[in-house]
């Protein structure tokens, strides 16, 4: 070891820097939210129904009463308001509407890539404006996304990644290793792109916007309202939930991750847990270590990926890396510790910013997310058109959901919309097998990532089946 480089902290040590973070989720954990809004109780009717109280949901919400101010809407939450992945995600507002260009490029083709890049810039756009007219004020800092490579064989993906977005438009810079260092001085980076569209945001405080802002505009909203069951009615739908009944002309289904009361929505996600920690706020020292004056989202290229990024009072939060799937689909609340992969994250963060060796975590979180087998949304209707749905963003719905709660009321709405004709709005997402094939296909999935991580990259058979299938992934 190089006598000037810092000694990063034993595995003793992390253990302790690991227990002492507190056990809940940074962006929830604030003075400033909500006080819980009563659950339904009792027989309720509306013209709109809507199950799922994070970014979906109440991006339906606000659209569906903008479009027709006398429309009746009820918001149902099994939880709280933003308890689920809206609520505890790293906050990286991405405009892709597709998990990005290479991803859109693999399952729909050219020349629906380019109108679904420009209606993702279009939806930008208009995200950013909704903010502000809504006075939805959530530390939206406009300053891109670095995809870094932390290996050498991994610059081949940060050029491919370059080209690509360059080829549909998208604003994008390759940076050297040195360029990269300068930017964020950590001895692991060997070279990156930086996507300099969208940027970073508070998610905590964008879903408590969202659902203040909802409100104003005379949207119900009930939390710990667990939908049981949903019934086709001869007028509409019959919600069945844990204290009463509500009846609607229509419903949008926002459930994500979680069980939806629509059996066939079953089978077009899965809940993948994601671990995450942040730090105290750095120092004005610690912050000149570290440089990041752009502050970029940040991610590397690995299969098993990490992101970051800065926090608005200068914390770090790091994330990744593990992505768990617990038989049967597992949501338990339960899961939303473990010390196991907050350990394998701090470790992987003192190996990434060796200089701050002296930092503590104030907070680790984790739960699920909801992966569909094209790494991007998945959208359909049922019912004769009485019942809409859009879930499935697979970590990157922070700006995307607002595409994707429009698309579930034009299903509703404007059954003639042309969004509704894009291949990736009319065929579905390849669905996930029952159990326990389910399970054994994920495991061998992760498995196989894990070797190519340990092998330079390269994919074996199974990844290439997958990837000549249609069904590659990431992470």
């Amino acid at each position: 070891m190089n006598p000037t480089e810092p000694h990063r902290p034993s595995p003793t040590r992390i253990n302790e820097i690991v227990a002492n973070a507190r056990p809940a989720c940074f962006w929830l954990d604030r003075e400033f939210r909500p006080a819980a809004r009563p659950p339904l109780a009792g027989s309720e009717r509306t013209d709109l129904a809507i199950v799922g109280g994070g970014y979906t949901g109440l991006w339906a919400a606000l659209i569906a009463k903008e479009r027709d101010p006398t429309r009746e809407v009820v918001l149902l939450e099994s939880d709280r308001i933003g308890e689920g992945a809206s609520g505890r995600n790293g906050g990286f507002a991405s405009p892709s509407l597709t998990h990005g260009v290479q991803n859109g490029l693999s399952h729909f083709g050219e020349t629906e890539l380019r109108t679904l890049v420009d209606l993702g810039e279009k939806n930008w756009d208009e995200y950013r404006e909704a903010l502000a007219r809504h006075g939805i004020a959530c530390d939206l800092e406009e300053t891109g996304s670095l995809h870094a490579a932390t290996e050498a064989w991994w610059t081949p993906e940060i050029d491919d990644l370059h080209q690509i977005n360059q080829r549909f438009g998208v604003s994008c810079d390759r940076l050297s290793a040195e360029e990269t260092q300068s930017s964020i001085h950590s001895p692991t980076f060997v070279g990156s792109a930086w996507d300099r569209t969208g940027g970073v945001l508070d998610p905590g405080k964008l879903v408590f916007g969202l659902a203040l802002a909802a409100e104003r505009l005379g949207v119900r909203i009930f939390e710990n309202t667990r939908v049981a069951a949903l019934h086709r009615e001869k007028d509409g739908v019959r919600l069945e939930t844990t204290e009463g009944t509500l009846r609607a002309d229509r419903a949008v289904l926002a459930t994500n991750a979680f069980k939806s009361p629509l059996p066939r929505m079953r089978r077009s996600v899965v809940p993948v847990w994601d671990y995450a920690l942040v730090t105290a706020p750095l120092t004005k020292e610690q912050l000149e270590e570290v440089g990041w004056a752009d502050r970029q989202g940040l991610s590397d290229t690995a299969n098993q990926f990490h992101y970051a990024r800065l926090t608005a009072d200068d914390r770090i939060l790091w994330g990744g890396f593990d992505a768990i799937y617990r038989f049967g689909s597992d949501t338990g609340r339960e899961n939303n510790q473990r010390e196991e992969s907050f350990r394998t994250l701090a470790r992987h963060f003192f190996e990434t910013f060796p200089q701050l060796n002296d930092v503590e975590f104030s907070h680790k979180w984790g739960g699920p997310i909801a992966t569909t087998s094209r790494f991007c949304l998945d959208h359909g209707s049922a019912w004769g058109g009485r019942v809409a749905w859009t879930i499935g963003y697979t970590g990157l719905g922070v700006v995307c959901s607002r595409f994707g709660a429009q698309a579930a009321l034009d299903r509703l709405d404007q059954p003639d919309s042309p969004y509704l004709d894009l291949k990736m709005l009319r065929k579905r997402a390849f669905p996930w097998p029952p159990e326990p094939l389910r399970w054994a296909a994920i495991r061998m999935t992760q498995s196989a990532l894990a070797r190519a991580d340990a092998n330079r990259g390269r994919r074996g058979l199974w990844l290439r089946l997958l990837d000549a299938l249609g069904l590659g992934f990431d992470s």
